[in-house]
């Protein structure tokens, strides 16, 4: 048996035990019921609970939620619009989600998935500088897909060439602007 200060007591019988934790207005719990005596502990179950379950609130607090974001293009989407697709991809793998890119083929576009090919690893080699491949370029019926997740170590070295070119500028202009007021 243990007290509610954590100290060892030594092995009394279920009934002493019982009028011990009673005669200090606490609980007896049994926390190894499998031990060869069991072992008891006094304490107040109520406190107990509440304690875990504050414990577990604040451990759901910390953890992150991974987020799948997902873009899709066609075989023959133009520059323009995969420029402005991988900008958005970008953007979410620097916030920290995952990027699904998936490549729908309709119609005659199955007979040159190629192209789709061709056009996902143009992806690929767009996103590398900030992320890593997760999952290769897989084909799912009609679906050509690569999953993206970002890289901890990429994203914080383009922040912190980001920060340096924000504060450039900003320490140029600082001097004199050439008036005499």
């Amino acid at each position: 048996m243990i007290d509610e200060n954590g100290q060892m007591l030594g092995v009394f019988s279920p009934m002493e035990a019982l009028r011990m934790a009673e005669a200090k207005g606490l609980d007896l719990i049994e926390i190894a019921p499998t031990a060869k005596p069991p072992t008891c502990k006094i304490m107040d179950y109520g406190k107990y609970k509440y304690e875990n379950k504050k414990k577990e609130h604040a451990a759901r607090k910390n953890q992150q939620v991974i987020v799948i974001k997902e873009i899709q293009l066609r075989p023959r989407t133009d520059q323009h619009d995969l420029d402005v697709k991988m900008k958005h991809a970008r953007r979410f793998l620097m916030e920290g989600d995952k990027v699904k890119v998936n490549l729908r083929f309709y119609g005659r576009e199955m007979a040159h998935q190629e192209l789709g090919m061709q056009l996902l690893v143009r992806v690929i080699k767009a996103l590398e500088d900030l992320a890593m491949v997760e999952s290769p370029p897989k084909m799912e019926g009609r679906q050509l897909f690569a999953l993206f997740a970002p890289d901890p170590a990429k994203i914080k070295e383009i922040e912190k060439t980001e920060k340096i070119k924000a504060a450039a500028p900003a320490a140029g202009s600082s001097g004199a602007d050439g008036s005499d007021q």
